[in-house]
């Protein structure tokens, strides 16, 4: 045997560590007390909006975007600042454990704080049940519960206030776009008004069609006076009184209707058809401008119906468990890896000895 470890020094140093490793694993590693939680995000159930903000600007992510936003903001410097200032992981995890495991620096920077604190709080997603896992580890068990229920407190508390903060902008941006329609529509509806007054009509289109009926009724009268006329002067002289009062008729007829167009149309001045198509436009901006709205009110409401599906909830599905006994680390499972990797690699160096020796023989 020890002519063999001479001939082979790396398997003398294989057997050491594999000793080694296993007496630290045994005797010197620190417990480390677990505590799990299992939780799910739920938003209330509320029926969705035809119309929203979301729908106009694009929906958010669903459950799996959620679940992973959760899980990064768990593992976050932020996070790791609040559980700081609440339960002092420092003086924890610097004051206890072995040499390996602890915290070797109380004071030590951020940067590498944060790094054993993933090293201590695993936090995994279950794609299909769309669940994640927690697992905090310390070295007493109300520490490693405290941890976790910390860490379920203030996720819950981090989703509320990103979907209420979402909300609210949200809402703020439609009201000051309704008062800037209500501002708009008030404008139209008063000059509308002042159109009106000024003009002295109700409905300038109306007064049109009235206007229309007026000259057709009149250019009717007179076509029959005109036929009248036609009829009369088959047997009656043109000095005859008869057909002077029809020819005065038809002179009153031509005058009226002249005047009745000229209110209709005419190159200058307050025609009708130029105040009906200026009266149109207006119109037509008070009925655009109350039509945008009653949109943008619609959208308003929804929007403050869609706010609150975006509340989130920290569901439990399994509490914070508070650890009875460690099991961290795995010891037996810790030395087995090692001692078939150690064996592995030197098995591995062993055959390249062999196959060096060889070619120099």
């Amino acid at each position: 045997m020890k002519d063999f470890l001479k001939r082979n020094p790396y398997w003398g140093l294989c057997i050491l560590m594999i000793v080694v490793v296993a007496g630290y694993w045994s005797w010197w590693s620190t417990d480390r007390y677990v505590s799990r939680a299992t939780v799910v995000l739920e938003s209330p159930q509320i029926a969705a909006p035809e119309m929203s903000f979301a729908s106009i600007f694009g929906g958010a992510g669903g459950a799996s975007s959620d679940l992973l936003l959760l899980r990064e903001h768990l593992l976050s410097v932020d996070m790791l600042r609040r559980v700081q200032d609440h339960l002092d992981l420092r003086t924890h995890y610097s004051s206890q454990g072995d040499f390996f495991s602890r915290l070797r620096d109380a004071s030590a920077p951020i940067e590498d704080l944060h790094r054993y604190y993933q090293r201590r709080v695993k936090i995994d997603m279950d794609e299909y049940a769309q669940v994640l896992k927690i697992e905090v580890q310390a070295y007493d068990p109300e520490f490693a519960h405290r941890l976790a229920t910390l860490l379920l407190q203030e996720g819950e508390s981090h989703m509320n206030q990103m979907g209420q903060r979402l909300a609210e902008e949200q809402v703020r941006f439609l009201e000051r776009q309704l008062e800037r329609l209500s501002e708009r529509l008030d404008s139209a509806r008063l000059e509308l008004l002042d159109y009106q007054n000024e003009h002295g009509l109700v409905s300038p289109t109306h007064t049109v069609e009235s206007l229309n009926q007026v000259v057709a009724t009149l250019e009717g009268d007179l076509a029959r006076l005109q036929a009248r006329r036609s009829a009369l002067a088959s047997f009656q002289s043109a000095q005859s009184s008869e057909m002077v009062r029809v020819e005065s008729e038809i002179r009153a007829l031509r005058e009226q209707i002249a005047n009745e167009r000229d209110r209709l149309a005419q190159a200058a001045g307050d025609s009708l058809n130029r105040i009906s198509a200026e009266y149109q436009t207006l119109e037509l901006r008070a009925q655009f401008a109350q039509e945008t709205y009653s949109s943008a009110l619609a959208a308003l409401e929804n929007t403050r119906i869609e706010a609150a599906r975006t509340l989130k909830q920290v569901s439990v599905l399994q509490s914070p468990v508070f650890p009875e006994y460690a099991v961290e680390p795995r010891r037996l499972y810790n030395i087995t890896v090692f001692a078939i990797i150690a064996l592995f690699v030197t098995f591995i160096i062993n055959m390249l000895v062999l196959i060096v020796r060889d070619h120099r023989d």
